[in-house]
């Protein structure tokens, strides 16, 4: 039986990658088959890749942010997740396609089509069965991301982007969300860890029950 696909977005400072460890957690609790990974950097190859991107000082031209994202995306759905898949594995990411058309298509400015015919090469045509988008304003994300420069946590280039990038991209993920809400779910990510964490593992367990998965 292939397993289930279920993939975490929102922006930066959302919240997301904390939600996932801990609902991860949750799940191994109730004995349910799980695999963690996010993009970039699911694989080897995806691991030198992210650090070559997001550490980088270089100026990075927006059609090779856009192609570096491919690139990673191809190996890591061909090596990582269609394999888990096939063994009926839950495979949670953080992050998958519809941060592309997010980021790179409201955040860079690309085509829409360029990006649906970039995203479809890379994937396959493959989509997650659930996505959870972890909606936060981009005053409060901000906020976090501020305080993590403070405290000495580490960044990356991606973390000092404008307010208005951040908008953009936010409208995004919440266009697609109106757009496939049979997929989507969209959480408060405004609240506190706790709240959230209860939010999510509502939806997981509900979702995972329907699907047998659980």
């Amino acid at each position: 039986m292939r397993g289930q696909f279920i993939t975490f977005e929102g922006i930066d400072g959302s919240g997301k990658s904390t939600q996932l460890r801990m609902l991860a957690g949750e799940l191994r609790q109730r004995s349910v088959d799980v695999i963690t990974t996010r993009e970039p950097g699911g694989t080897p190859l995806g691991r030198r890749l992210r650090e070559a991107f997001l550490e980088t000082e270089e100026t990075v031209a927006p059609i090779a942010e856009l192609l570096l994202f491919a690139a990673d995306r191809a190996q890591h759905v061909e090596f990582l997740v269609k394999p888990a898949l096939g063994e009926g594995r839950v495979v949670i990411s953080d992050r998958f396609a519809d941060a592309t058309f997010a980021y790179q298509g409201a955040g860079r400015g690309f085509p829409e089509a360029t990006v649906n015919q970039i995203i479809e090469l890379a994937t396959g045509g493959m989509k997650p069965d659930l996505t959870l988008f972890f909606d936060i304003s981009v005053e409060n994300a901000l906020k976090r991301m501020r305080s993590r420069s403070e405290t000495g946590e580490r960044i990356n280039r991606m973390d000092v982007e404008t307010a208005d990038f951040y908008t953009n991209v936010r409208s995004a993920y919440l266009a697609i969300a109106e757009r496939e809400p049979m997929r989507f779910r969209i959480i408060d990510a405004n609240g506190s860890v706790a709240e959230i964490q209860a939010a999510v593992v509502e939806i997981i367990t509900k979702f995972l029950g329907k699907t047998s998965a659980l």
